[in-house]
């Protein structure tokens, strides 16, 4: 099982140009999409972070592959797992942090 820690993002209703990503709420991380996040990438940049570190991004059955192409080209995909394997840390708080496991 992989933790996640959640993050808030802008509200539509505040800022229109903002796209949300509400606490809890599981949205693919391709720009513009809505569609629930299916498939949990899980990656990291080795110039920032410790090997054992892993940020998450959320993919729908759609987007996935594009997505694991742009982590993958840039040498930072490490794994790709469904959601359900995917669990929320129980420290998380809102905007605090960031989507991704510690």
């Amino acid at each position: 099982m992989v933790t996640v820690n959640l993050v808030a993002r802008p509200d539509p209703e505040h800022d229109p140009a903002a796209v949300p990503d509400a606490i809890n709420e599981l949205v693919c991380s391709a720009r513009g999409c809505r569609a629930p996040g299916t498939w949990g990438l899980l990656w990291n940049n080795p110039k920032l972070h410790t090997p054992q570190r892993r940020k998450v991004w959320l993919a729908c059955d759609e987007h996935r592959e594009q997505l694991e192409q742009y982590l993958g080209a840039r040498g930072f995909l490490r794994t790709t797992v469904p959601v359900a394997e995917l669990e929320v840390a129980d420290d998380a708080e809102p905007g605090v942090g960031s989507l991704g496991a510690s």
